[in-house]
């Protein structure tokens, strides 16, 4: 078993191997939060740098679209937001979440060759259950640009009996689908790779 199927994510390890121009090129793991977007935010009040991610192995209060409590299972699937401070208007935030959604479902396709869908605005899905989800949130900063914090949260390996009883039908993970154990850190790095390519070419 590797570092980061279902041992801890290692930030140096990740931040190493991301040769990010701007995502990921700082990169913070943390064992417990309530929300990632939450400590982003503080993070994004006290001058942090844009590119910033961070890491959570698990989440007692992670969120989804609308509100929706997001099931963060402990070290067994990819919890995490980004900070941005996109020189887009604040009405334009839908544009960040396409991206973010299309760029996770990209990443599926190409490391675990699984055809992911994106379901609009925000969710991923493989057939007809939801694997990944997206969650944007722009903020006003006091004298400063508007920021972005862009969260995600991507079921990896948990298995049936993992997810709470009144969304099996409708969740799963990707190793449901390989039927193998994925490594959670080679393909969190993939995705960063993904998000900093794709980021630098939308909106550079």
């Amino acid at each position: 078993m590797s570092a980061g199927d279902f041992g801890s994510l290692s930030a140096n390890n990740i931040r190493e191997r991301t040769a990010a121009r701007l995502i990921g090129s700082d990169v913070l793991v943390v064992e417990e939060t309530t929300s990632t977007n939450e400590d982003v935010f503080v993070l994004a009040k006290s001058g942090a740098p844009e590119g910033l991610v961070l890491f959570a192995e698990t989440q007692t209060a992670g969120r989804g679209q609308h509100g929706k409590r997001w099931h963060s299972a402990p070290r067994q699937g990819l919890w995490f937001s980004v900070l941005l401070r996109p020189q887009i208007p604040i009405t334009d935030s839908a544009r960040l979440t396409n991206w973010l959604a299309r760029s996770v479902k990209r990443n599926i396709e190409s490391q675990l060759a699984l055809p992911a869908a994106v379901k609009p605005p925000n969710d991923v899905y493989i057939g007809t259950r939801k694997v990944a989800g997206v969650l944007v949130e722009m903020r006003a900063a006091p004298g400063a640009r508007h920021i972005a914090i862009a969260g995600v949260g991507i079921n990896v390996n948990q298995r049936e009996h993992d997810f709470p009883r009144e969304i099996r039908d409708h969740a799963a993970s990707l190793a449901m689908f390989t039927g193998r154990t994925i490594d959670r850190e080679l393909f969190a790095i993939a995705l960063l790779r993904e998000l900093d390519r794709t980021h630098a070419a939308l909106f550079g």
